[in-house]
């Protein structure tokens, strides 16, 4: 049963950031978000620590003390903030995300509280979520003060005029190419 539970959610969630990937003017990456999520190195997992109303990397990492799913994600997803961790020198960098990856990752993260709080998801869902359970300290301090702005307009102002917002901000970004 976990099998089809966590491929709707997997289904839903990919639709949910598409439909806000189109908002931000990312269609491409809309169309391709989380392919990975599909692969047998995070679909299975998936399924075996499926709760539904938080990612099942979450018990994966009580069960065996780290997510081999979420490693495979993080490497080959570059809407997430952990992609962009490169060592110089013997110590960690912290790269800004280019403004289309972040926009992504703004995407994702509003589509996965919805998907996961369903009914209880409020505008200021994913802000709280940053606040609350993103180790910052493994960001790029430009691209976390980014995330916040973005994620405050998106509690005080909705998502219409936070998504205005985002998308002149990637469209700028683009003809600066």
């Amino acid at each position: 049963m976990n099998f089809f539970k966590h491929l709707s959610t997997v289904r839903r969630h990919r639709r949910a950031v598409r439909k806000l990937c189109f908002k931000a003017g990312l269609v491409r990456q809309g169309l391709t978000h989380d392919l990975s999520k599909y692969s047998r190195a995070e679909f299975w997992p998936g399924v075996k620590y499926f709760q539904g109303y938080r990612s099942p990397q979450a018990k994966e990492r009580e069960v065996l003390g780290y997510s081999a799913a979420w490693l495979h994600h993080k490497g080959r997803n570059k809407h997430h903030f952990e992609y962009w961790t490169d060592f110089a020198d013997g110590k960690k960098v912290y790269v800004d995300m280019p403004p289309g990856y972040f926009a992504e990752m703004v995407c994702d993260r509003i589509a996965a509280s919805k998907i996961y709080l369903k009914d209880k998801y409020t505008d200021g869902s994913p802000l709280e979520y940053f606040e609350t359970k993103t180790d910052i300290k493994g960001m790029n301090p430009d691209t976390a003060e980014r995330l916040r702005y973005y994620l405050t307009l998106l509690k005080d102002e909705g998502e219409e005029a936070m998504f205005k917002k985002l998308k002149a901000y990637v469209k700028a970004a683009k003809k600066k190419k």
